[in-house]
């Protein structure tokens, strides 16, 4: 017989050489199937990492690449720990990106030190009433919110198609579905190279750990999440506590929708989010939803993905194959996730008369 039993006592030790021989694992099974294409699987991971770091350029790029999901898993994470699952990331980057468009159409030649700050206040506020109705709705009638808020997404997508083939299509792109482009002043600064984006996220970082860890409203996450009978009977206001924090968890990928439009396309579109919202909740469970974490978890996973773009090229790898090696080795990691939680034990049969 086998016993599953939950592990309260997995160290971090343990937990980082379980999930590191989940790594080693995954390579060597995606080796073999490396080796079916016709390839050197060492060639393969190496040109993987040179794919990734090779360059100053490629350096840029998967940071680049890091920085949406830094900022939308600490968006998750809050939610996550509230026990709230946020499956909506995507709808809410695309709101808050919808309201830093709004403002850096609406005044475009206002100074950058005044529209910046707009921007980002107004992608925050979008943000976050995309994720409080459906908080509100699982706090006042308990609502399944993984439906409602994987539902909105597909609202906010339908939204966006409307402005950029409605209302605010550029009349200057003869007949093309496009909104028009951000003046200089509603732009993200580059700093060392890369978009200030990567500064923000920073920040943010560094605020959502002394929330979570060193204020009441953190305490009350962590709490209400854990029981929302404790908190009631701890007189904790749980409604309140659920509205807020996941207006905060909306808020936070309403920012990322701003960093992604002002950054890095310097205009509003129906692809804004590149998958982002998505993968943020991969990102975040892997991060184990602490903050100082989710910005190595991050980085690591943008190389994937740059590296398996780049693996495309260099070996003419057809883009699904390049999927199935990037998928392998998320589905190791993630299912690693099961040992540390959880042990695993093999029990004889017992026999009739008691015998063993």
């Amino acid at each position: 017989m086998i016993k599953m039993s939950a592990r309260t006592d997995c160290s971090a030790k343990e937990s980082a050489a379980i999930r590191g021989g989940a790594i080693i694992l995954a390579l060597v099974t995606v080796s073999f199937f490396i080796m079916i294409l016709g390839h050197n699987p060492f060639s393969v991971y190496g040109s993987m990492i040179e794919g990734a770091f090779g360059t100053v350029y490629r350096i840029t790029e998967t940071l680049r690449k890091s920085i949406p999901l830094i900022v939308a898993s600490l968006g998750i994470s809050l939610a996550f720990r509230l026990k709230f699952w946020n499956i909506g990331a995507e709808g809410q980057i695309m709101m808050g990106a919808m309201g830093a468009t709004f403002c850096a159409l609406t005044f475009p030649d206002l100074s950058s030190w005044l529209l910046l700050p707009m921007m980002g206040a107004a992608s925050i506020i979008c943000g976050g009433i995309w994720g409080a109705i459906p908080a509100y709705f699982r706090a006042k009638w308990r609502t399944n919110e993984t439906i409602f808020t994987l539902m909105m997404n597909y609202v906010a997508l339908k939204w966006l198609t409307y402005l950029q083939y409605g209302p605010w299509k550029d009349p200057a792109a003869l007949g093309f579905p496009k909104i028009p482009g951000f003046s200089p002043n509603a732009v993200l600064p580059n700093v060392f190279g890369l978009h200030a984006g990567w500064i923000i996220a920073i920040v943010l970082v560094i605020i959502i750990h002394l929330f979570i860890n060193h204020t009441q409203r953190g305490y009350e996450i962590s709490v209400v999440g854990g029981s929302e009978n404790t908190g009631r009977y701890a007189g904790m206001n749980v409604k309140a506590v659920i509205i807020y924090t996941i207006f905060l968890s909306g808020g936070i990928c309403g920012l990322c929708g701003m960093i992604e439009a002002s950054g890095v396309n310097r205009t509003l579109s129906v692809g804004i989010t590149m998958g982002a919202g998505y993968t943020a909740i991969i990102t975040s469970w892997l991060s184990s939803l602490k903050a100082p974490v989710i910005p190595v978890v991050c980085v690591l996973f943008a190389a994937m993905i740059q590296g398996g773009t780049f693996i495309q090229m260099a070996f003419q790898i057809p883009q699904s194959a390049a999927q199935i090696l990037q998928g392998t080795i998320l589905f190791f990691v993630l299912g690693s996730e099961f040992f540390v939680r959880y042990r695993v034990s093999f029990i004889k049969n017992i026999k009739a008369g008691g015998e063993k």
